[in-house]
Protein backbone atom coordinates (compact mmCIF):
# COMPACT_ATOMS: atom_id res chain seq x y z
CA UNK A 1 0.00 0.00 0.00
CA UNK A 2 3.03 2.61 0.78
CA UNK A 3 4.39 1.29 -2.57
CA UNK A 4 1.01 2.60 -4.44
CA UNK A 5 0.59 6.20 -2.26
CA UNK A 6 4.50 6.44 -2.81
CA UNK A 7 3.94 6.08 -7.07
CA UNK A 8 1.06 7.72 -7.16
CA UNK A 9 2.24 10.91 -4.99
CA UNK A 10 5.53 10.68 -8.05
CA UNK A 11 3.12 10.76 -10.64
CA UNK A 12 1.04 13.15 -9.05
CA UNK A 13 3.88 15.65 -8.99
CA UNK A 14 5.68 14.73 -12.61
CA UNK A 15 1.67 15.74 -13.92
CA UNK A 16 1.85 19.43 -12.33
CA UNK A 17 2.74 22.33 -14.47
CA UNK A 18 5.41 24.76 -13.13
CA UNK A 19 3.82 28.21 -12.89
CA UNK A 20 5.91 30.61 -14.86
CA UNK A 21 4.72 34.15 -15.03
CA UNK A 22 4.22 35.06 -18.91
CA UNK A 23 4.82 38.39 -20.74
CA UNK A 24 2.76 38.84 -23.69
CA UNK A 25 4.59 39.71 -26.79
CA UNK A 26 3.01 41.44 -29.59
CA UNK A 27 4.52 41.16 -33.56
CA UNK A 28 6.30 38.16 -32.71
CA UNK A 29 7.04 34.99 -34.97
CA UNK A 30 8.31 31.96 -33.00
CA UNK A 31 9.10 28.44 -34.29
CA UNK A 32 10.11 25.47 -32.71
CA UNK A 33 12.83 23.32 -34.20
CA UNK A 34 14.53 20.56 -31.86
CA UNK A 35 13.44 21.94 -28.73
CA UNK A 36 14.47 25.20 -29.26
CA UNK A 37 12.23 28.40 -29.51
CA UNK A 38 13.52 31.51 -31.43
CA UNK A 39 11.58 34.35 -31.23
CA UNK A 40 12.23 37.02 -33.55
CA UNK A 41 10.36 40.96 -34.58
CA UNK A 42 10.41 40.29 -38.36
CA UNK A 43 11.36 37.57 -40.91
CA UNK A 44 14.47 39.33 -41.40
CA UNK A 45 15.31 39.39 -38.07
CA UNK A 46 14.01 35.45 -37.23
CA UNK A 47 16.54 35.08 -40.86
CA UNK A 48 19.28 36.95 -39.25
CA UNK A 49 18.91 34.89 -35.63
CA UNK A 50 18.43 31.61 -37.45
CA UNK A 51 21.55 32.14 -39.70
CA UNK A 52 24.01 33.49 -37.57
CA UNK A 53 22.92 30.91 -34.51
CA UNK A 54 21.85 27.27 -35.33
CA UNK A 55 22.00 27.67 -38.98
CA UNK A 56 25.53 28.09 -38.50
CA UNK A 57 25.81 30.08 -42.22
CA UNK A 58 28.27 32.35 -40.72
CA UNK A 59 31.11 29.96 -40.49
CA UNK A 60 31.07 30.32 -44.43
CA UNK A 61 29.47 33.25 -45.92
CA UNK A 62 29.19 37.02 -44.60
CA UNK A 63 27.36 40.05 -45.62
CA UNK A 64 29.98 42.02 -48.32
CA UNK A 65 33.23 39.50 -48.35
CA UNK A 66 33.36 35.92 -49.46
CA UNK A 67 34.72 33.13 -47.09
CA UNK A 68 34.97 29.73 -47.88
CA UNK A 69 31.24 30.18 -49.91
CA UNK A 70 30.17 33.67 -51.05
CA UNK A 71 28.66 37.06 -49.78
CA UNK A 72 25.20 37.11 -48.24
CA UNK A 73 25.22 40.10 -50.92
CA UNK A 74 26.41 37.98 -54.29
CA UNK A 75 23.96 35.52 -53.48
CA UNK A 76 21.13 37.94 -52.84
CA UNK A 77 21.76 39.50 -56.22
CA UNK A 78 22.48 36.27 -58.02
CA UNK A 79 19.20 34.50 -56.95
CA UNK A 80 17.43 38.07 -57.85
CA UNK A 81 18.72 38.95 -61.11
CA UNK A 82 18.48 35.04 -62.12
CA UNK A 83 15.21 34.74 -60.63
CA UNK A 84 16.10 31.84 -58.64
CA UNK A 85 14.54 30.33 -55.01
CA UNK A 86 16.80 30.21 -52.22
CA UNK A 87 14.32 28.15 -49.98
CA UNK A 88 14.51 25.51 -53.04
CA UNK A 89 18.09 25.73 -53.02
CA UNK A 90 18.44 25.18 -49.19
CA UNK A 91 15.85 22.04 -49.10
CA UNK A 92 18.48 20.91 -51.88
CA UNK A 93 15.80 20.49 -54.42
CA UNK A 94 17.29 23.30 -56.92
CA UNK A 95 20.94 23.29 -58.60
CA UNK A 96 23.68 26.27 -57.77
CA UNK A 97 23.65 28.77 -59.19
CA UNK A 98 25.81 31.38 -57.62
CA UNK A 99 29.70 29.01 -57.14
CA UNK A 100 28.77 25.90 -58.70
CA UNK A 101 32.22 24.65 -57.68
CA UNK A 102 31.56 25.56 -53.96
CA UNK A 103 28.62 22.62 -54.27
CA UNK A 104 29.93 19.75 -52.62
CA UNK A 105 31.47 21.89 -49.31
CA UNK A 106 27.53 23.97 -48.95
CA UNK A 107 25.27 20.30 -49.69
CA UNK A 108 27.33 19.04 -46.53
CA UNK A 109 25.44 21.90 -44.55
CA UNK A 110 21.79 20.46 -46.65
CA UNK A 111 20.44 18.00 -43.43
CA UNK A 112 20.89 20.79 -41.00
CA UNK A 113 18.45 23.16 -43.70
CA UNK A 114 16.36 20.61 -44.25
CA UNK A 115 15.45 20.00 -41.02
CA UNK A 116 14.39 23.72 -40.93
CA UNK A 117 10.10 24.66 -41.38
CA UNK A 118 9.50 26.75 -44.56
CA UNK A 119 8.59 29.20 -42.13
CA UNK A 120 12.84 29.14 -41.17
CA UNK A 121 13.97 28.85 -44.46
CA UNK A 122 11.44 31.58 -45.82
CA UNK A 123 13.18 33.96 -43.14
CA UNK A 124 16.36 33.07 -43.63
CA UNK A 125 15.50 33.98 -48.07
CA UNK A 126 14.24 37.06 -46.47
CA UNK A 127 17.17 38.31 -44.30
CA UNK A 128 19.36 37.41 -47.36
CA UNK A 129 17.69 40.02 -50.00
CA UNK A 130 17.92 42.36 -47.02
CA UNK A 131 21.18 42.75 -47.97
CA UNK A 132 20.86 43.70 -51.39
CA UNK A 133 23.15 46.45 -52.30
Amino acid sequence: MKKILFLSAVLALASCKKETSETPVQNTTETYSEGESAKAATPEALGKEIFEGKGNCTSCHQVDQKVIGPSIQEIAKTYKDKKGDIVTFLKGNAEPIVDPSQFAVMKTNFPVTQAMSDEELKAIETYIYSNLK
